[in-house]
């Protein structure tokens, strides 16, 4: 793909998104960036302080068609970030995953066939796999989807509809990316509710019994895969985005207890979430063929991002304190307890 085109980035004032932003920046020098984010709770314009002259931001809906075609205009290539992740938000609430995940991509792609873009890649979640415990190997890409949950059931059809674009001539390709943890996540996530809680002197709350594992990947690790894919991936192709290496809810706990020199009498085990997948595991061979690997393992990647929350107290401490958060914080962990 060429680097120099116009590229549109939704959802790119987000946590992966913005940090995909700063990345093709550092990659592709001169690379024009628009961003289309409706700046909601997990959005925020900070992410891209110091961005000024290098990146447009365009404060819209993606589900809103007047917004994207506008958003569209003079873009050659297509990034989506933008969309509602939550798996526990999605379990009180799917229309919200149903009208971003899946109607914004719909209109994406209208409006991105009407601009005949060169490039569609949309960034999806190892999750519409479903559960993969009790397998005897990783998830391919070519393994039907089996999402266990609302959120993944709508990046599953926001899949489903990338691919129909494919197979109607439109250059797309997709990545399902693992588990990321790094700097500027929402604090309702796992790996930043773990850290900042710790910092805070407050349990951990590890939902069931902790044997839950996910493959972990670093936020510039992540970002690096998709920017490759994007570059030299195959038209209508999946790629898989892993670290090779699941860790169970207690180890990524204990681990966040280490590096701020706490001790494992601060985990609390809370009332399991419904339908919980135990383990989601990928095989990202067919992005390695491209020439892509993470540069973090999970534990050094969960320790650089303690190091950043340790750094910038004031910004999770802003987002912790919002009713937004503290209504989910209520929700799921203090009134779960065991």
């Amino acid at each position: 793909m060429a680097s120099k085109q116009r590229l549109l980035v939704t959802g790119g004032a987000g946590f992966i998104g913005s940090a995909f932003v700063r990345h093709r920046l550092r990659s592709h020098p001169g690379s024009p960036i628009r961003v289309l984010d409706a700046l909601t709770y997990a959005g925020d314009a900070r992410h891209l302080a110091g961005l000024d002259g290098e990146v447009e931001l365009v404060v819209g809906d993606v589900a809103e068609r007047s917004h994207v075609e506008a958003a569209m205009d003079g873009c050659s290539g297509v990034v989506h970030f933008a969309a509602e992740s939550h798996v526990d938000r999605s379990l009180r609430d799917k229309d919200p995953f149903e009208r971003t995940n899946v109607e914004g991509t719909s209109v994406l792609l209208q409006a991105a066939s009407k601009a005949e873009v060169s490039r569609f890649l949309l960034v999806s979640t190892d999750e519409v796999y479903g559960d993969v415990s009790g397998k005897t190997r990783k998830s391919l890409e070519t393994d039907p989807p089996h999402p266990g949950n609302p959120y993944a059931a709508s990046k599953a059809r926001a899949e489903a509809l990338v691919l129909e674009a494919a197979a109607n001539g439109m250059d797309t390709c997709i990545t399902r990316g693992a588990n990321t943890c790094g700097p500027r996540q929402y604090p309702e996530k796992v790996v930043p509710l773990f850290v900042t809680n710790a910092l805070l002197g407050l349990n951990l709350p590890v939902y069931g019994a902790g044997t839950a594992r996910r493959d972990w990947l670093h936020v510039d690790d992540h970002c690096s895969g998709i920017d490759r894919v994007f570059e030299h991936g195959k038209a209508g192709e999946v790629y898989n985005l892993g670290s090779r290496t699941a860790t169970s809810t207690m180890e990524l706990a204990q681990i966040i207890l280490n590096c701020v020199g706490k001790t494992n009498s601060e985990i609390v085990h809370v009332a399991d979430r419904p339908g919980h997948d135990l383990l989601y595991a990928v095989d990202p061979s067919r992005a390695e063929s491209l020439g892509w690997s993470p540069l973090h393992d999970p534990v050094s990647a969960i320790a650089d991002t303690v190091r950043w929350y340790v750094k910038h107290e004031d910004w999770w401490r802003q987002a912790r304190a919002s009713e937004h958060f503290q209504t989910h914080l209520r929700a799921w962990y203090i009134e779960r307890q065991a």
